[in-house]
């Protein structure tokens, strides 16, 4: 093993997984990825003798390059494996889950179904926010990392696998958009858990309602309580 490629959802991330590892093995040399193009640019030559590992990152490894690792692909995943798939923190509020936590996994074909390679566990604090819960996850993640990185840098042959499997349904970014079209008649405790879970996100996709053709999103203000909503003004601004 020669190389380590990281992929991860920003450049910046990789400088401290990159002295980690490198920590462990003063040897290894690095390559980094963010966007699918930059794993593709990378040599089969290197591919041959590198690990890939991923962190925080929506990029789908394609199936060859998964092929032409010498060293398997790994990733970490935030969330545990109760909750495979996209944007794994809203849908654990959604479901009012109180346990949480991350998953490193071989990287498989098929996304967040490979074996099992390490957990780390919380429970889920009373009355924290989506972005508190994603925070927890991510310093929780990190820690897994920190926790797995001699081995990941210093042995070649396969991690060895956990007798853990994936359950659940695996959440897609289309679940995610139905989530926040919000249905005519929506229930007072509907609207807490969607709020909740799926209002003020990173990813631009808002919570929306629509009447007679006109389609309204809530807007950020809005605080978090349903009693003091009208449902469609004044929280609720025109979209497009």
């Amino acid at each position: 093993m020669k190389t380590i490629i990281l992929l991860s959802g920003v450049a910046d991330q990789q400088f401290a997984l990159r002295e980690l590892l490198k920590a462990h093995n003063p040897a290894l040399s690095f390559r980094g990825a963010v966007t699918a193009e930059d794993l593709a640019a990378i040599e089969l030559e290197v591919l041959r003798d590198a690990r890939l590992l991923a962190f925080t990152t929506s990029v789908i490894v394609p199936a060859d390059i998964l092929a032409a690792l010498g060293h398997g692909a790994y990733n970490f995943h935030p969330g545990p494996p109760q909750y495979p798939g996209w944007a794994p923190a809203h849908f654990a509020l959604y479901d009012g889950a109180r346990m949480f936590g991350t998953t490193a996994h071989l990287m498989a074909e098929r996304v967040d179904s490979g074996p099992i390679i390490g957990v780390e566990s919380f429970i889920i604090p009373d009355k924290i926010s989506v972005r508190g819960l994603e925070q927890m996850a991510y310093v929780r993640l990190a820690h897994l990392f920190w926790r797995m990185s001699r081995e990941l840098a210093r042995n070649p042959a396969p991690l060895a696998e956990l007798p853990i499997a994936w359950c659940g349904v695996k959440s897609t970014r289309q679940m995610y958009r139905e989530m926040c079209e919000l249905p005519a008649g929506i229930s007072a405790s509907e609207l807490t858990r969607r709020i909740r879970a799926f209002h003020d996100d990173f990813r631009d996709i808002p919570l929306t309602f629509s009447v007679h053709g006109i389609r309204f999103q809530l807007a950020t203000a809005a605080a978090q309580a349903p009693e003091t909503l009208d449902v469609i003004s004044p929280p609720l601004a025109a979209a497009s």
